[in-house]
C-alpha cells in the first residue's frame, strides 16, 4: 500500500524528467518499428487509405515497463505492496504479451477476450481488485466477493473500449495522455503515489508515440497499444480506488473515458437490438460515423481529448464537491454525450448513412 506521505514529499520535476526521457525511448522505438512493424494494409473498414506500419504501441509499452521497473527498484514513496506490485508488472507484461500476438496474427475476437481475461486475473488476484464503492448520498458500500467479478468486467470493458476507439490518428493516444495527466495530478493531490507515478510513466510512453501518429499517421499503435492502454488505464482506476491515504471513488476512471465508454456502450446497444455480429468489426462506432460524415478526422480526435479534459474537470469537482452536488455534477459527461449523440447521427442521417 501507499506510504501516507504528502505532495510535499514528491519530487515532481525529476518525476516530469523521467516521464520525458521515457518519451524519448518510447519515440527511439516507435521509428524502429515504422522500419519492421506490421503493416496495415486498408479495408473497407479503414479509414486510412495506404499501407501504414501498425504496433507503434511497442514503444508505448517498452517504456512504461522500464518505467515501472526502475519503480520497482527505486520508488519507495510510490511501491504497493510486493504482491501487488508484482500482480501490476506480470499483468501489464501479459497483457502486452497477448495484444501483440494479436498484432502479428489477427486472433479471433473470442480467443483475444479469453487471453485478456487471463491477465486481468492476474492482476485482480494480486488483490487489485475492489469491494468497497463510494456512492453520492449513500456512502461506501461493500460489495464483498462480488467485487471480483465486478472488477474483471470493468478492465475487460475499457481494454476493448480503447481497442475499438482507436480507428482515427491520434485519438486513443491522445485520450490516454490526457486521462493520465490527469490521474497524475488527481492521484498526487490524494497521496495516491503509485497511480501518481504509473500514470506519469505510461504518459511518457504515449508523449514518445503521438508525433508519429498525429495529425499525420507515419505508424499506428496496433491493438499492442490501444489495448495496453485501456488495460493499464483500468488498473490505474482500480489502484486509485483502493489504495493511497484516501481512496479515490471508482468513477475516476469512467469519467476521464466518458466519451470512449458511451460511444462503445451505445454502439454495441445499437448493434444488439439491430441484431448484428457485436464481434465483428464495423465502421458504425459515433466517431467513425462522424468522420464518414465528412467531419475533419482531425477534429473528431481533438474533440474526444476535449472530451477526456471535460470528465477530468468533472472529476475534480466531483471530489471537492459537497455530497448535495455531486451527482448534478456526475451529469454534465453524459448530458455533452448525449449532444454529441445527436450531433452525429443528424448528420448520419443528412448524408443517408446505412443504418440512419
Amino acid at each position: 500500500m501507499d506510504h501516507a506521505l504528502t505532495l510535499a514529499d514528491v519530487s515532481i520535476p525529476r518525476h516530469l524528467a523521467l516521464m520525458a526521457g521515457l518519451a524519448m525511448f518510447s519515440a527511439i522505438i516507435v521509428r524502429v518499428m515504422i522500419s519492421i512493424g506490421v503493416p496495415d494494409r486498408p479495408n473497407a473498414r479503414s479509414a486510412h487509405t495506404v499501407v501504414t506500419p501498425k504496433s507503434g504501441g511497442v514503444g508505448i509499452v517498452a517504456a512504461f515497463l522500464l518505467g515501472v521497473l526502475l519503480l520497482y527498484r527505486y520508488g519507495h514513496v510510490s511501491r504497493l505492496s510486493e504482491g501487488n506490485f508484482i500482480g501490476v508488472i506480470s499483468a501489464a507484461a501479459l497483457m502486452a504479451a497477448v495484444s501483440f500476438v494479436d498484432d502479428l496474427f489477427d486472433v479471433s475476437f473470442l480467443i483475444k477476450l479469453a487471453a485478456q481475461l487471463v491477465a486481468a486475473s492476474v492482476a485482480v488476484f494480486a488483490g487489485l481488485w475492489v469491494h468497497v464503492f463510494l456512492l453520492p448520498f449513500i456512502g461506501p458500500v461493500d460489495i464483498g466477493w462480488f467485487g471480483i467479478a465486478l472488477t474483471l468486467v470493468f478492465i475487460l470493458f475499457v481494454t476493448n473500449a480503447m481497442n475499438f476507439i482507436d480507428g482515427l490518428n491520434g485519438l486513443a493516444a491522445g485520450v490516454t495522455l490526457i486521462s493520465c495527466l490527469f490521474l497524475a495530478g488527481i492521484a498526487a493531490a490524494y497521496s495516491g503515489f503509485f497511480v501518481y507515478t504509473a500514470a506519469l510513466l505510461l504518459a511518457g510512453g504515449v508523449l514518445g508515440f503521438l508525433p508519429f501518429n498525429f495529425p499525420n499517421a507515419k505508424i499506428f499503435m496496433g491493438d499492442v497499444g490501444s489495448q495496453f492502454c485501456g488495460f493499464m488505464l483500468a488498473i490505474f482506476g482500480i489502484a486509485a480506488a483502493r489504495y493511497g491515504s484516501e481512496p479515490l471513488s471508482f468513477l475516476l476512471v469512467p469519467l476521464l473515458l466518458s466519451g470512449v465508454l458511451f460511444d462503445v456502450a451505445f454502439t454495441l446497444l445499437r448493434r444488439l437490438v439491430a441484431g448484428e455480429n457485436i464481434a465483428q468489426a464495423h465502421r458504425g462506432h459515433l466517431y467513425q460515423l462522424a468522420q464518414r460524415t465528412g467531419m475533419d478526422a482531425r477534429l473528431v480526435a481533438i474533440l474526444h481529448w476535449c472530451f477526456a479534459s471535460l470528465g477530468g474537470l468533472t472529476a475534480i469537482a466531483f471530489l471537492c464537491a459537497a455530497s448535495i452536488w455531486r451527482l448534478p455534477i456526475l451529469v454534465l459527461p453524459f448530458l455533452v454525450q448525449c449532444a454529441w449523440l445527436w450531433f452525429v447521427v443528424t448528420r448520419a442521417r443528412r448524408a443517408n448513412l446505412p443504418h440512419w
